[in-house]
This record gives structure tokens, C-alpha cells and sequence, in this order.
């Protein structure tokens, strides 16, 4: 008979051992999920840098440029609270129209525009932290 009560408390102990145990990597999983719901997910990756990558490319009108810039403006004045979400400009291509190119980060228009005529070649440069476009090139 005493055998038997001291096996019940052994498996009685193991049982709340495991409980605890498992209490505890409850609250470490829901910890760690607090943390990472403050980065995006993949799906919101993307589509922010769909906004974008969709004018990359080596023949790119400079109608299609012009959409861009103001896709980019558009971005910067809506995100100006959050600077991981700022696209910055570089624009090195010679044939543009008179006038202040853009560059940096744009959040107001009054830039020259690119010539409609022409053929760009635009570059999107990822973060490689967040993921995120935050560098586009126009280049001749």
C-alpha cells in the first residue's frame, strides 16, 4: 500500500512538472508573437514592393517613369510616419526635362519630369533587413 501512494505522488509531481513546462513555453511563444507582429509579413512585403517592381526594367517609357514617381511620392506622403516604408530617389539619367530632377526622398512634386519619349532603366534596391524597397535608380 505504500508503495502505491508513493507512485501516485511521483506521477503526480511528473504531471505538474510537465504542466508547468508546457505553461511555460505557452508564454514564450505568445512573448515572441508580441515581438514579431511589429514586422510585416511576407504577403505585406510584397505588396508594397509590387508598387514598385513593376516599372523595373531596361526599356521603361518615361510615361511608365513619370507613373512611378508619382507612385513614389504617393508612398512617401502616405508612410511619413514611418521611415522604413520611405522610397528614396536616384535619378542619373542625362535625357530629363529642364529643371529640378527628383532625388532623395520626395514627398512634395514640383520635379522635373522624365521625357516621354525616351527609354529609362529603372532599379529597385532592397533593405536587406526588412525587405522592403527603399532605393529606386533611373539610369539612361
Amino acid at each position: 500500500m505504500e508503495n502505491a501512494s508513493k507512485a501516485l505522488i511521483i506521477a503526480g509531481a511528473i504531471l505538474l512538472a510537465i504542466l508547468i513546462i508546457s505553461l511555460g513555453i505557452m508564454i514564450y511563444n505568445q512573448a515572441s508573437g508580441v515581438v514579431n507582429n511589429n514586422a510585416m509579413s511576407e504577403v505585406d512585403i510584397n505588396s508594397f514592393n509590387q508598387k514598385f517592381t513593376q516599372y523595373q526594367g531596361s526599356n521603361i517609357r518615361g510615361a511608365q517613369v513619370n507613373s512611378l514617381l508619382n507612385q513614389i511620392l504617393t508612398n512617401n506622403v502616405t508612410n511619413q510616419d514611418d521611415a522604413s516604408r520611405q522610397v528614396t530617389v536616384s535619378v542619373t539619367a542625362t535625357s530629363w526635362q529642364t529643371g529640378t530632377k527628383p532625388s532623395g526622398t520626395i514627398t512634395t512634386g514640383g520635379y522635373a519630369e522624365a521625357l516621354t519619349g525616351e527609354t529609362y532603366k529603372v532599379t529597385c534596391t532592397m533593405d536587406s533587413n526588412s525587405g522592403l524597397v527603399d532605393t529606386i535608380t533611373i539610369a539612361d
